[in-house]
Formats: C-alpha cells, structure tokens, sequence
C-alpha cells in the first residue's frame, strides 16, 4: 500500500517532534548529571517519561507511515497536546509568543494532516468494501 501525501506528511511531523522530544531527554541528563536540578529523584523520573513520550511518538509516526489507525488516534492526541503546551507557553508566567508559535504551527500542520490521512483511510475502506 502506498502511503498518500497527508500520511506522510503527518508521519515527517510526528517523527520531528520525537527526534526533539528525544533532545529535550538528552538535555535533562544533562541537567541531572551536571547537578542543575533540585530533586534528583523527580529529574529520573521527568526523564523516564519524557523518554517514553518520545518512544510514543516515534511509534505513531512509523504507524501511520504504514497506514495503521491507532498510529493516527495517538497522533492526534499528540497534536492536541502538543497545542494544549503551546497555549500554556502563551498564558503562563513568563509569556512566549515565539516559543509558543515555534510550537503550535508544527501541531496543527500535524493535526490537519492527520485528520486528512484519517479520512483517505476511511475513503480506501469504502472503496474495498465496494
């Protein structure tokens, strides 16, 4: 099966994001082991599930390059969360219109290619079942 261009699109995204969720990991062990943290117990486990969010990723994006439904439903979430960051970069404390934008346009390329590759797989469905 070939995959369309909203697919692949979407899986070049979601594939970014992991290669810079994975940097964000890197840049904690930096952190833990040159003792720029307060809690080192807490700075493990930020890793650990920053690491897992980046494996998760990662898997999504090899999904819905091979066409798999649950690879675009977790990107999708993703995307949602991805936003969801991006507003709180806006409306935090220290307020960050360029960090938020940096973050945001990503994700909603993302979404719109997701939601498009969502409804092409729905088309091919239909058509096989004709």
């Amino acid at each position: 099966m070939m995959t369309t261009p909203a697919e692949r699109t979407g899986s070049a995204i979601l594939a970014l994001e992991a290669l810079a969720v994975l940097l964000v990991t890197g840049w904690e062990i930096v952190a833990l082991v040159t003792g720029d943290t307060d809690d080192a117990v807490s700075s493990i486990a930020l890793i650990v599930l920053t690491a897992i969010g980046a494996v998760a990723l990662a898997a999504f994006a090899l999904a819905v390059w091979r066409g798999h439904s649950w690879g675009r439903s977790g990107g999708i979430v993703s995307q949602l969360l991805i936003l969801a960051v991006a507003l709180g970069a806006i409306t935090g404390p220290t307020p960050s219109v360029s960090t938020a934008l940096v973050t945001a346009i990503p994700a909603v390329i993302g979404l719109v290619a997701l939601f498009l590759a969502a409804r092409t797989a729905a088309a091919r469905r239909g058509d096989d079942r004709s």
